[in-house]
């Protein structure tokens, strides 16, 4: 079962591109970076060398006494029996950021051999880059970040009638309502895919054998397997922090107000103690941080506080499989939205709206009296959201948002069919992944 992702057009894109350099796709482990490259490389181009620097750390050697990009096409034509042609061969590196000579390399490729195709995936990259030691190719390379499934993405394998609907509903410009029968199945849908997750072996699981404890063997694995990393690149000294930190993220979530106090992770933790450690996590990718904003002004970024944000997972499923929550208390009513005061919608919405406009999304505070869930820049517009996990959509905080700021545009999203109400777009929650679209 194959699961067709967006960023293929992306890579497409890139590889036509007339100022195409060495390509690096970032993105957690296990949302498909090995895949898409390989499916990439099938699609279009006539042949692909693929070396992997953690499995096959013999080809390490090759790259310290070389950064040459023709010796290094010599020694790869050599050791994998394959013609490496430019535009016709497509090269991956996997796993660079275990071999920093390769990543260096890529300077040279660049500049010498600009039409030789060459893509690199790094899961901790970021983190690589944070150790001494670790330098990088500025300016030299272009960045993709594949994030988890989309609920767009999951729905064009779970029900493509249901898929094609969502793709071509003129909401945008007409502003109905949809239609009762497909607004229903589509809740269905979005219930099922937050339940699920967005990594492709869950999703995958779940269709091939409608198992719930298939997907949550698939999500602890995966959650073992980020363990396992901590590891094996962090500093013996931080690790135990780290896991504390990780092992109790969930914590903060299931509060009123979601913000991240290190006094639940340990008692009288301090900020200096554990800030490595949620570097280190957002770095990975496993974690969004979403920082607080007192203010509204342009630029947005001029008005955050640091030292106020909320941390949420990078995926949905794995944030259920960490709470032990079970499906099928989502898919039968809305218990689990009001018992967690729907954070795994805010999750949802959140990953939706990283994966649209980056991770410059903040939230709003005014004195603890009002909060906007997300908040972004587009341009020079300020657009706020919230986000409610039911079909009740009461809010004093909105409305005194909107009243104190006077938005061009607000959106709401929640289990409400869609409607305009002045400024205010009133958006179902599986129009979440078309928020962009509103603003083009």
């Amino acid at each position: 079962m194959k699961i067709d992702r967006d960023i293929l057009n992306d890579l497409k894109q890139w590889k036509d591109s007339r100022y195409r350099k060495p390509l690096v796709l970032q993105g957690a482990r296990q949302v498909g970076k090995s895949f898409i490259l390989k499916q990439f490389g099938a699609q279009c181009f006539e042949n692909c060398c693929y070396v992997n620097f953690d499995f096959e750390k013999e080809h390490k050697t090759e790259f310290a006494v070389t950064k040459d990009p023709a010796r290094i096409i010599a020694y790869l034509t050599a050791v994998k029996g394959m013609a490496i042609e430019p535009e016709k061969t497509l090269i991956i590196f996997d796993e660079i950021q275990e071999c920093n000579d390769a990543l260096n390399s890529l300077k040279y490729f660049c500049e010498l051999m600009p039409r030789q195709a060459i893509v690199c995936a790094g899961s901790l990259l970021g983190v690589a880059l944070k150790r001494s030691g670790v330098s990088f190719p500025v300016g030299k390379v272009d960045f993709l970040t594949l994030h988890p499934v989309s609920f767009k993405e999951f729905l064009a394998i779970y029900n493509k009638k249901l898929s094609d609907f969502l793709e071509n509903y003129s909401f945008l410009t007409t502003f109905e309502r949809v239609p009762e029968i497909f607004h229903t199945q589509l809740v269905e849908a979005y219930k099922l895919y937050i339940c699920c997750g967005g990594m492709p072996e869950a999703i995958v699981r779940y269709l091939e054998n409608r198992d719930w404890e298939d997907v949550d063997l698939v999500n602890n694995q995966i959650l073992r397997a980020y363990e396992l990393d901590f590891a094996k690149h962090i500093d013996n000294k931080d690790i135990p922090r780290l896991h504390r930190l990780w092992q109790n993220i969930q914590d903060n979530l299931a509060k009123e107000d979601r913000k991240f106090r290190y006094s639940l992770i340990e008692k009288n933790a301090r900020a200096r103690e554990y800030e490595n450690s949620v570097e280190w996590l957002v770095l990975s990718g496993l974690i969004n941080r979403v920082i607080e904003v007192n203010s509204i002004k342009l630029p947005l970024s001029s008005c955050k506080n640091s030292n106020a944000f909320k941390l949420y997972l990078v995926d949905t499923g794995l944030l259920r499989t960490k709470f032990r929550l079970n499906p099928k208390t989502v898919m039968q009513g809305d218990a689990l939205f009001t018992q967690f005061k729907g954070v795994l919608t805010e999750n949802y919405v959140l990953q939706s709206l990283v994966r649209q406009f980056g991770n410059n999304l903040y939230y709003w505070n005014s004195n603890y009296q009002a909060e906007i869930d997300f908040i972004f820049q587009i341009n020079e517009k300020i657009i706020p959201v919230e986000v409610k996990s039911t079909i009740s959509t009461k809010s004093k905080s909105l409305s005194e948002y909107r009243k104190k700021f006077m938005p061009e545009f607000s959106v709401r999203f929640s289990l409400k069919n869609a409607g305009k109400n002045d400024d205010l777009y009133i958006l179902p929650l599986y129009f979440a992944d078309y928020t962009k679209k509103m603003f083009e």
